[in-house]
């Protein structure tokens, strides 16, 4: 079956930017992990690092995000994140209808995805 034809005037692909994020150092990339997590409604994430930078989007229902010392904001579907290696994630919270979304890991040769649980 043929594409459909778009309106005259209109594009039939619209490309729009959500996140353009220059990293703190150059990396060797590797591979791409990609996972879907799911958080039940209202699980508080905890404070957590991660041993390399994730990017993510959500796919359904939303989360508070707040990176430590950054005031906090609330993710719903669509919306995407960046979580710098390394720096303190002071909430990823399951709000009241739990969240599902996708985590980008970006790892180098030989490294695994790490979350560590700071005291």
């Amino acid at each position: 079956m043929p594409a459909p034809t778009p309106e005259p005037g209109t594009t039939p692909v619209v490309r729009t930017t959500l996140l353009d994020q220059v990293l703190p150092s150059p990396r060797t990339l590797h591979r791409v992990e990609i996972r879907r997590i799911t958080l039940a409604p209202d699980f508080a994430g905890g404070l957590h690092l991660h041993n390399g930078p994730v990017f993510g989007s959500i796919e359904s229902g939303s989360a508070i995000y707040q990176i430590d010392g950054e005031e906090p904001t609330i993710l719903r579907p669509g919306d995407v994140f960046y979580e710098p290696a390394h720096v303190r994630i002071a909430r990823f919270d399951a709000r009241h209808d739990g969240v599902t979304f996708l985590g980008y890991f970006l790892l180098e040769a030989d490294q695994e995805a790490e979350l560590e649980f700071p005291d």
